[in-house]
Formats: C-alpha cells, sequence, structure tokens
C-alpha cells in the first residue's frame, strides 16, 4: 500500500512537471510569435507605431512568462531526488546557484524583464537621442546579453559541463535554436542603438528582420520544448504508460 501510494506521488509530480514544461513551451512559441509579428509590422509600417509596440509588448509578456516557468520547471526538477521515491509538493522559487539549470533560468527571466523595460519604454514620445538610448536601448542590449549568458549555461547544463554537440538529445536542439535566436537579438539589439546626429537606429532593416529571425528561432524552440518531457517525468511515463 505504501509503495503504491509513494508510485501514485510520483506520478502526480511527473505530471506537475509536464504541465509546467508545457507552459513554458507555449509562452516562448507565443512570445515568438508575437515578436517575430511586431517585427514583421514595423518593417512593413503596418498600422501605426503603437501597432508594432502593443504587438511586442504582448510578446514581451509571454517571454516573461516562460522565464519564470523556466525557474520553476528547474526549481521542481530538483525537487524530485534522482534514484529516491520522495517527493514534495510544487515549490515556486528556491536558491540553487551550484545549479546551471537555475542560473541560466534566472538570468533568462532578468532578461525577460529588461526586455519589459525597454517594450514599455517605447511607447513615450517626444525622446531625445540619449533618452531613447538610456531607457530603450540600454535595457534592450542588456536583455539580450543576459539571453545570451543564459544560453550558454544552459549548453553546458544539457552538455554536462562543457559545450559540445548533442545531435540525438531534443533538449540540446532547444537550447541550440534558442541559443540562435539569442544571437539574431543581440545583433538586433546592436543596429537599434540611436545615432544623437540623425535621431535615427544604426540600421532599422537589420533591427527588424534580426528581431525577426530571432523570434522564430524561439517560437521553434517553443514548439520543441513542447515534446521534450523533463527527465523525471519521462522516467514516470516510461513506467506508467
Amino acid at each position: 500500500m505504501q509503495r503504491e501510494s509513494e508510485g501514485s506521488r510520483e506520478w502526480a509530480m511527473a505530471r506537475s512537471l509536464l504541465h509546467i514544461n508545457l507552459v513554458a513551451a507555449v509562452a516562448f512559441l507565443l512570445g515568438g510569435s508575437f515578436f517575430a509579428l511586431g517585427a514583421v509590422f514595423a518593417q512593413l509600417a503596418v498600422g501605426s507605431r503603437e501597432t508594432a509596440n502593443i504587438t511586442y509588448l504582448i510578446g514581451g509578456f509571454f517571454f516573461s512568462l516562460g522565464g519564470y516557468t523556466s525557474i520553476l520547471l528547474v526549481v521542481n526538477l530538483t525537487n524530485v531526488e534522482r534514484g529516491s521515491t520522495k517527493v514534495t509538493r510544487t515549490r515556486w522559487w528556491t536558491h540553487q546557484p551550484h545549479q546551471l539549470g537555475w542560473s541560466s533560468a534566472v538570468v533568462l527571466f532578468v532578461g525577460t524583464l529588461l526586455f519589459a523595460v525597454s517594450l514599455v519604454a517605447a511607447f513615450a514620445a517626444g525622446l531625445t537621442p540619449r533618452q531613447s538610448n538610456g531607457w530603450i536601448w540600454l535595457p534592450d542590449i542588456l536583455g539580450c546579453v543576459c539571453f545570451l549568458v543564459s544560453g550558454h549555461l544552459a549548453m553546458l547544463d544539457v552538455c554536462g559541463g562543457h559545450i559540445g554537440l548533442r545531435v540525438h538529445s531534443l533538449g540540446w536542439w532547444v537550447v541550440a535554436v534558442n541559443q540562435i535566436g539569442s544571437i539574431l537579438f543581440f545583433l538586433a539589439g546592436l543596429a537599434a542603438f540611436t545615432r544623437p546626429a540623425t535621431s535615427r537606429s544604426l540600421d532599422i532593416a537589420l533591427v527588424n528582420w534580426g528581431t525577426f529571425a530571432g523570434a522564430v528561432c524561439f517560437a521553434i524552440g517553443g514548439g520543441l520544448q513542447m515534446f521534450d518531457k523533463p527527465e523525471p517525468a519521462r522516467r514516470e511515463v516510461q513506467c506508467n504508460p
């Protein structure tokens, strides 16, 4: 009876991990999709400037949701002890800086919050180049750096402490595609710097198309993550088909 009870608790925790992973995956899928749509609106001048800004802001909300649920996923993955039947309730936060996965998720979430500052500031009108670079560009480029650092830590995590190729691992592909997206976001962010002499971005086409391509990568990564089961959940699904 006790063994059956432990088994049911393990299965419940596995289902919880699957649900958290699904929320994170869908959030990144939607975040990437809205960012890509916003970039198209901006490049093709569809609607007003607010049309693109609102679309970006919606995408930013989903990116932040995905960032937090990524932390939630890592926290509860380590909440299940490897090789143990001990399963505790779902945790909403814990401090695990020694875990690469936790550090990656936290840095990613910080990056999404920096993006949020930039996205909200973009609604302001009449900003000088200095104000634009301070309130819009700087948080944006710092967010891009956070995404790059997060992706590097995630790659170390999935590869066992080093950078390598694991083409047969779906989790590796999720991280790799997202990291390509982060690189594209970073390039777009650099090009978004406003030149004081002209009050224009360095390369608006690179800003829009770089953002579009990077967002598509994150949407693809979110789609792939939907099929990538967390390790404890994968074990339970295999044992309880």
